[in-house]
C-alpha cells in the first residue's frame, strides 16, 4: 500500500483496541502517525502501549478531548488523512448513561467533521458499526439495509453516521464510512465477548454469559485494519458507505463450544439473567454482505474464526494470569457484559 508511504494521518480512537491495530498498519506502510488520546492524567497509552517500543516512539500523541471542538481542530491540523474510530462502544453502559453516548460519538464526530472539511483534508474515514442495522429484515445484510436504533449506542451510531452523509452532500466533504462487524482479537478488553469466553474457559468453572441465541459475523482485527486502509486510500469511494465483515455467522453458545474446544476443557455454560440485554434491544443476527468491500476496496478477509480464536488465545496466555483475570471473569457486569465493536 504505497498509497500511504509518509502520509499525515491523524487516528482517533488510536489507544483503544482495533484503532492499534490501525496505527500499526499505517506504521508498517510508512505513514506518519499522530494519535489524538483521551487524557487520563497518566499519560496512558492504552493499547498503543503493546505496540513495540520502535514503533511506539514513531507515533506522535496529542492528548484531548472528541468533544472540545479546540482540541479536535488541534489533532487535525496539518494532517493529510483522517481516521476516526474514537467513540464510547460499550452496549450494556449505553443504557445506564445514554448521554454520554450521544456526547462522544454525535457531538465528537461532529467535531471532527467540521475540523476536517476547514483544514481541506483529502480523506476523512468514519467508523460505523453493524449493530446500526438492528434485527435484520434479510440476511447477509447489505449497505443499503434500513437502520434501526435498538440501544442507546447503536442509536448514537446511527446519528454519526447521518452526520457524516450530510457533510459530504452539503460540503463535499471527502469522506467513507467503514461499517465494520464485531472485530476481535489480540488487545480487545476482557469484558468484550470472545475474550469473556476464551478467558473463562481457560480458568473459570463455568462460562458465565449474556443470551446464547444470537448470532454474530466475527472478523479478525487485522483483517478490519487492512479494511481502514483500503478506506483511506482506494479512489472513487468518496460518500460510500461499506461493510467489512468475515460473511459467516454464528451464535454465542456455538462461539462457547468452539472456545471449549480450543482450551481442551468442558465446563457449564449459562446463561445469566443480569447480562441478558432487553429483548428488544437484543439484535438477534448479524451477517455481512461485503460484496461492496470487494468490488470497490479489493478487501476480502484473510483470518478464518478458528484461526483468530486460536491467536487470541495465545495472547490472553501470555498476556495474563488466571490471578490477573479472576476479578475481571467472575465479577457480574452491568446488563451482559458485552461490548459491541465500533
Amino acid at each position: 500500500m504505497g498509497e500511504w508511504q509518509s502520509k499525515k494521518v491523524l487516528v482517533t480512537g488510536g489507544t483503544g483496541f482495533i484503532g492499534s491495530h490501525v496505527v500499526q498498519a499505517l506504521l508498517a506502510e510508512g505513514a506518519r502517525v499522530r494519535v489524538l488520546a483521551h487524557y487520563n492524567g497518566g499519560g496512558h497509552l492504552g493499547n498503543l502501549g503493546e505496540l513495540p517500543s520502535p514503533e511506539r516512539a514513531e507515533v506522535e500523541v496529542v492528548w484531548g478531548d472528541l468533544r472540545d471542538a479546540d482540541s479536535v481542530r488541534r489533532a487535525v491540523k496539518g494532517m493529510e488523512r483522517v481516521l476516526h474510530l474514537g467513540a464510547l462502544i460499550s452496549i450494556p453502559y449505553s443504557y445506564q448513561d445514554p448521554r454520554s453516548y450521544v456526547d462522544v460519538n454525535v457531538t465528537g464526530t461532529l467535531n471532527v467533521l467540521v475540523a476536517c472539511r476547514d483544514a481541506g483534508v483529502e480523506r476523512l474515514v468514519h467508523t460505523s458499526t453493524s449493530e446500526v442495522y438492528g434485527t435484520p429484515d434479510t440476511v447477509p445484510i447489505a449497505e443499503t439495509h434500513p437502520l434501526r436504533g435498538q440501544s442507546p449506542y447503536s442509536a448514537s451510531k446511527i446519528g454519526a453516521d447521518k452526520l457524516v452523509e450530510s457533510f459530504y452532500c452539503s460540503y463535499n466533504l471527502p469522506v467513507v464510512t467503514l461499517r465494520p462487524f464485531n472485530a476481535y482479537g489480540p488487545r480487545q478488553s476482557t469484558r468484550a465477548l470472545i475474550p469473556t469466553i476464551l478467558t473463562q474457559a481457560l480458568w473459570a468453572p463455568e462460562i458465565r454469559l449474556g443470551s446464547l441465541w444470537p448470532r454474530r459475523d466475527y472478523t479478525y482485527v487485522t483483517d478490519t485494519a487492512r479494511a481502514f486502509l483500503k478506506a483511506g486510500s482506494a479512489p472513487g469511494i468518496e460518500g460510500m458507505v461499506l461493510n467489512a465483515g468475515y460473511g459467516a455467522d454464528i451464535s454465542v453458545g456455538e462461539l462457547a463450544a468452539m472456545a471449549m474446544q480450543l482450551t481442551g476443557r468442558r465446563v457449564p455454560v449459562v446463561e445469566v439473567a443480569e447480562r441478558v440485554r432487553p429483548r428488544a434491544s437484543e439484535v438477534a443476527r448479524l451477517l455481512c454482505d461485503r460484496t461492496l468491500a470487494g468490488q470497490r476496496l479489493g478487501w476480502e478477509p484473510e483470518v478464518p474464526l478458528e484461526e483468530g480464536l486460536r491467536r487470541t488465545l495465545a495472547f490472553i496466555e501470555r498476556r495474563f494470569t488466571p490471578e490477573i483475570l479472576k476479578q475481571t471473569i467472575l465479577s457480574p457486569d452491568p446488563v451482559h457484559g458485552r461490548a459491541a465493536q465500533p
